[in-house]
């Protein structure tokens, strides 16, 4: 995640629709897999390690990101967060890199920097937004050097070494929407002024996004290699 956008939800961040909605997405995409501890790399306030430790996925958590002020320790219902700006080896068999690869130029070369050290069997979540004619000020908000549709996000993971296990995309509901919108602002020629898409919603409004995203998790999600905002992808080092 980006800590631009925690700066923008602050305190409501855990309730927001979108992250809510993703977190939940996150778990339910790792099915069965759970780890002692989990690598949350580009972690910003550590929402999914928190939603992981919150269902006993995992025991601890690391959170990298070369963005934090200084490196810290803090207790979740009772299990370590470490707060840290880098780390010099993978120890851990489950990864998690939520919204990351988007923001550096060479995306393989940064997957690799974590995958080449992980231990054999050791998987990788990774999700990234979703196809480059969805490009908006939102992106440039974001500094992203790119979107991503399945197939070059399963090149990327190739690439660096990895195996694609299963690859989907995510808030299809809400895609013929953007998808209009954003299309209209390019024919039309509208700048493409950078800033934050993401707002605090009343809580009505708010509680019937998770609900819509809720239905889709538990029906489109499951086969949904056509369209979305997102994309995700589970990888394994084998």
């Amino acid at each position: 995640m980006d800590l631009k956008e925690e700066d923008i939800l602050g305190d409501k961040i855990n309730e927001h629709w979108y992250y809510v909605s993703k977190g939940r997405a996150m778990r339910s995409f790792l099915g069965d897999i759970t780890s002692t501890e989990v690598l949350d790399v580009g972690a910003g306030s550590g929402i999914f390690s928190r939603q992981l430790l919150g269902d006993d996925i995992c025991k601890s958590a690391i959170c990298v990101d070369p963005n934090y002020v200084e490196e810290t320790q803090e207790l979740h219902n009772g299990k370590k967060i470490s707060f840290v700006k880098s780390i010099d080896n993978t120890t851990q068999k489950l990864v998690l890199m939520m919204d990351v690869l988007e923001h550096v130029e060479d995306d393989v070369a940064l997957l690799k920097s974590y995958s080449d050290s992980m231990p054999d069997d050791g998987v990788i979540l990774i999700t990234v937004p979703a196809f480059q004619f969805l490009w908006s000020g939102h992106d440039v908000f974001l500094e992203h050097y790119r979107r991503y549709d399945i197939k070059a996000i399963e090149e990327t993971i190739i690439a660096a070494g990895l195996t694609p296990v299963k690859s989907r995309y995510f808030f299809g509901s809400l895609f013929p929407v953007i998808a209009a919108m954003r299309l209209i602002k390019n024919i039309t020629g509208k700048k493409r002024k950078a800033g934050s898409q993401l707002k605090i919603y009343s809580d009505s409004f708010n509680k019937t996004l998770i609900t819509v995203h809720d239905m889709e998790r538990n029906s489109l999600f499951s086969f949904n290699k056509q369209f979305g905002l997102s994309v995700f992808c589970l990888c394994r080092k084998i």
